[in-house]
């Protein structure tokens, strides 16, 4: 008589184990993708080595060329007592930083353009927000190398040099405005078209911006109503705060870094709407980056 076997109830009612990845691989799969990304921007940047010139070269030239340019200008006629050299120097760092961060979605663009980008929304990808994160990395960088060049010509002429805290807090509000920046820019990457579209955004805003702000003036020298318009430009307080700390060597975040037409800006309240401006140009890029990654 043959017997049979039946198998347990704890046996029929087991259901096959699934084994998530641990947090530590998944952010570490992350990683690997952001190095790699950004490892390939700058070999793009390595075989052409013109963009990186140029980008230093264009800040440097606007630094000698506009300080020489107001060189016989009275003391004391932009605010205080101090050569248009000194005073302009701020404008540059906070204008080229910007202006770096405005181009970063345009290889994201070209990426899209070419079909890169789609390879990389099929890959299996720990995370595709790596593609933003190796972009951010990139145009980060370059800021850096090119805030080091103008910090450096400006001492040459005899603009000086901040304390190393004052040097830590111009890498701070640089960090600030290319993050916020960037992010902008890569919103629009993905929102717009096409690379003439963006192009089109980057030159309407460019130098609006730079003429609005006090990059090149101080607020006295504007008219009432373009004062209120450069107290709303994010980049006058960028600009504010690292002029202030390059002109005294003595500063807290208590310290009045402008006169704006609706009272005393500090030190600290224009390092709060850098903040806040960032934290805003990266939450509103969220829903379009998340349609875009669907």
């Amino acid at each position: 008589m043959s017997s049979t076997i039946t198998p347990s109830n704890d046996k029929l009612n087991s259901k096959p184990a699934t084994t998530q990845p641990p947090v530590s691989s998944s952010f570490s799969d992350f990683l690997q993708e952001t190095i790699a990304l950004t490892r390939r921007l700058f070999i793009q940047l390595q075989r052409r080595p013109s963009t990186l010139v140029a980008g230093v070269i264009q800040p440097l030239m606007w630094l000698v060329l506009f300080g020489a340019l107001f060189q016989n200008a009275p003391q004391g006629l932009f605010g205080s007592d101090i050569s248009y050299g000194r005073f302009i120097g701020a404008g540059i760092i906070v204008f080229t930083a910007f202006g770096g961060a405005l181009n970063a979605g345009l290889p994201v663009m070209f990426d899209r353009e070419f079909g890169f980008l789609n390879r990389l929304l099929v890959a299996p990808l720990a995370s595709r927000y790596s593609i933003v994160m190796a972009s951010a990395i990139f145009i980060t960088t370059m800021s850096v190398i090119q805030t080091a060049a103008i910090v450096a010509m400006s001492a040459f002429l005899g603009a000086g040099l901040p304390d190393p805290l004052g040097l830590a807090l111009v890498g701070l509000i640089v960090l600030l405005l290319v993050l916020g920046v960037t992010a902008l820019s890569l919103g629009l990457a993905f929102s717009l078209p096409g690379h003439i579209e963006l192009i089109a955004v980057i030159f309407v805003t460019n130098l609006p911006l730079l003429f609005a702000s006090t990059a090149l003036v101080p607020l006295s020298f504007m008219p009432n109503w373009l004062q209120w318009v450069a107290t709303l430009n994010p980049l006058s307080y960028a600009i504010e705060p690292i002029r202030y700390v390059y002109l005294h060597s003595n500063w807290s975040f208590s310290s009045v870094v402008m006169q704006a037409p609706f009272g005393e800006v500090t030190l600290g309240a224009a390092l709060t709407v850098l903040i806040g401006f960032c934290l805003v140009a990266l939450l509103s890029i969220q829903p379009r980056l998340r349609r875009a990654f669907a």
